[in-house]
């Protein structure tokens, strides 16, 4: 039986490798048929903007990878509305289709998995 999973991302997208973690953690609960769902919260909705460019810090670009989460049917994507505007970024700025949430509707959103992990 499939459990529903939400990944939440609070990382500069440079901070270690912690948004790279996350992206790997999606891809293995997608890849045993769980339910997924990543919310991007502080600093991490940097790492859905067009400008993250890693090569430039030595980094593997693992950021296009972020493009292909839907193949593996992680389509529930999440982004702090208030960190959108903390970074000054709207949706039309980000590389993937992200709902922005309220933090209100990020506490519903957490309700309803069965299992959080916050990296």
């Amino acid at each position: 039986m499939s459990k529903k999973i939400l990944i939440i991302s609070d990382a500069a997208p440079f901070d270690g490798q912690r948004i790279r973690e996350s992206l790997d953690m999606a891809l293995i609960f997608a890849a045993i048929d769980q339910d997924v769902s990543w919310l991007f919260t502080g600093a991490s909705v940097l790492a859905l903007t067009q400008g993250a460019n890693p090569n430039s810090i030595g980094i593997k670009d693992f950021f296009k990878q972020l493009k292909t989460l839907e193949i593996y049917d992680v389509d529930s994507l999440f982004a702090c509305e208030h960190a959108l505007l903390e970074y000054k970024l709207s949706t039309e700025q980000l590389n993937v289709d992200v709902d922005p949430l309220s933090y209100q509707q990020q506490q519903r959103l957490i309700s309803e998995h069965d299992h959080v992990v916050k990296l």
